[in-house]
């Protein structure tokens, strides 16, 4: 081997501290998706010399991804294309037989509708070779598309950098399961046989995660960016974490969490396989429980049993791991054979949470979820700190012409919120896209009548002021200080009534008319659509018809991630 060549390494041996040119392949998988593969390529190109190749692997695309890719290559001698004759239905196979084709000692992995931000391989390499690290993590950012607006993913595992020994000394690391945003020794994957679920497999993220911890690599963090999470949320094929809307996709993330789970306690990372299980009830419990009241009855019964039959796995030290919110629901679940208390369990599943009345006790006084199901305890609420507790507000936002009140109920919680003393309310409207606050007022709460358990604030909103803004979706949040110190930032729930969260058009001087819309999201939260002008109004209907659900075939360019909270 010529001395260059040594330098760099080979996929089982990592280049020398200091020369890392030529040390990382890049592999982008696609399918049928030609408006985007050679953007993604190119940023990965972009990355500089220390990109030896990146490997398109085309999963037998139909609609011209092939000759944009060979196009491309035909005048960039680092990019291979590999073209599969036959679609392998996911996401595994494209990777593994990018890992198959590999000659640099490390390697990444990208989507074809994604992107490397600039110096996202130099940083992951600097630190792997740093400390001899095989595996190297960095930050992901979930990008929505059209608005640009940015969200991070497990930032806190991200907010420095930082070196583990080995996974178990980190068990939050579980719950990053994506593989983009992280660069791999090839030799150490290859070592201990770590690919991809072949074919449809849904969610094989998960899966591959698990078999990297499981196998003890030494990990370095990094702080920087390093890469781009693309949300298309009115695309014509919705991505696997989006597309949520049929039973399979749950079954598909139970199966994938369940492997992953024995995979972890297979390798004797019992507290890994714990810190799994945790994952499942925080996130994903959560998140298709507040989704539930979008599906039908079929879509709820079948859920429902599918959960129970996977939480009946579980035994009380994984249920103790799990935040209080995740832990309710699931032990809601598994109490009742039929799905029951969905409003409620939507809004407990909520973040923040919201635990809403009634507030049923045992003989003893204990909290628990309902008369009729004791053994569902609420305890915590009687020892968390206040600034975490499922505080319950609700709000009702009726839209007037001679003036628009906010209107806000807080719910006292088996004593706790009397005991601090609630003195203000502030209500603040982030707009949804860019994240802009748009401040309501500050009021004081008061209680509603003497005993009756509840206090309330009234606020004018002004709607000229807000109208400004354009068109626009604003979500409400809310910020309750006690008398004791405590502070609590939430959500509140949309109050449901006659002349509630219905569409108001109000006559505007300066637009001619203002359209605002209080509704109650899938959530359950109070949100305000606002559309100043005919124009605005005419944009409003033009995204709400965009979200319709779409018929079809919705075969994905398959990206088996977890989507965010």
């Amino acid at each position: 081997m010529d001395p260059a060549s040594a330098a760099r390494g080979t996929p089982d041996r990592p280049p020398r501290e200091g020369d890392r040119d030529g040390a990382v392949a890049v592999v982008v998988i696609g399918y049928r998706d030609a408006a985007h593969v050679t953007t993604a390529v190119r940023s990965a190109l972009a990355q500089g010399p220390a990109v030896r190749e990146v490997i398109a692997v085309d999963d037998c695309s139909p609609d011209g991804s092939a000759g944009l890719l060979a196009a491309l290559a035909a005048g960039e001698p680092r990019l291979r294309v590999i073209r599969r004759t036959v679609n392998s239905g996911g996401c595994g196979t494209p990777r593994n037989d990018g890992i198959d084709a590999a000659t640099a000692p490390y390697l990444m992995f990208l989507d074809s509708d994604d992107v490397l931000p600039p110096g996202a391989v130099d940083a992951l390499l600097r630190a792997a070779g740093r400390h001899r690290a095989e595996v190297a993590a960095g930050l992901c950012v979930r990008r929505e598309v059209p608005s640009g607006r940015e969200t991070p993913w497990q930032p806190e595992l991200y907010a420095r950098p930082a070196v583990v020994e080995r996974p178990a000394a980190r068990r939050r690391l579980v719950h990053d399961t994506l593989c983009v945003n992280k660069l791999y020794r090839t030799g150490f994957l290859r070592a201990h046989g770590i690919r991809f679920p072949e074919g449809r497999f849904p969610y094989e993220d998960f899966v591959f995660t698990a078999r990297v911890l499981a196998a003890g690599p030494r990990l370095a963090l990094v702080p920087d960016r390093v890469y781009v999470w693309h949300v298309r949320r009115t695309a014509d094929r919705l991505s696997i974490s989006l597309d949520r809307a049929g039973v399979d996709n749950w079954r598909a993330r139970t199966e994938a969490a369940r492997q992953a789970y024995d995979i972890l306690l297979g390798a004797g990372e019992k507290r890994l396989a714990r810190e799994a299980r945790a994952k499942f009830l925080e996130h994903e419990v959560r998140m298709y429980a507040r989704e539930l009241g979008l599906r039908d009855a079929a879509y709820r019964r079948a859920w429902w049993a599918l959960t129970r039959a996977h939480l009946a796995a579980y035994d009380e030290a994984d249920f103790a791991r799990a935040p209080a919110p995740g832990r309710v629901v699931a032990r809601v679940v598994l109490a009742s054979g039929e799905p029951r208390d969905l409003p409620r369990l939507r809004e407990l599943a909520a973040r923040p949470s919201r635990l809403c009345p009634p507030y049923a006790v045992t003989p003893e006084g204990a909290p628990v979820w309902s008369a009729d199901l004791p053994q569902v305890a609420l305890d915590h609420v009687l020892t968390r700190p206040l600034r975490v507790l499922p505080l319950a507000v609700d709000a009702a936002l009726r839209p007037r012409a001679r003036g628009t009140r906010l209107r806000l109920r807080l719910h006292e919680l088996y004593g706790r919120v009397a005991g601090a003393g609630p003195r203000t309310v502030e209500a603040t409207l982030v707009h949804r896209e860019d994240g802009r606050a748009f401040p309501v007022g500050t009021a004081a709460l008061r209680p509603a009548l003497p005993g009756s358990g509840t206090w309330t604030a009234a606020l004018p909103l002004d709607t000229r002021a807000l109208a400004a803004a354009g068109a626009a979706t604003w979500d409400l949040r809310v910020r309750l200080r006690f008398a004791d110190g405590a502070v609590r930032e939430t959500t509140a729930h949309a109050t449901a009534g006659p002349g509630l969260l219905t569409r108001t058009a109000l006559p505007s001087l300066r637009h001619g008319l203002l359209l605002l819309h209080p509704y109650a999201t899938h959530s359950g939260s109070l949100a305000l659509r606002v559309a100043p002008g005919p124009r605005g109004a005419a944009a409003v209907f033009r995204r709400r018809l965009s979200r319709l659900p779409r018929k079809g075939n919705s075969r994905l360019r398959a990206r088996g991630r977890p989507a965010f909270p």
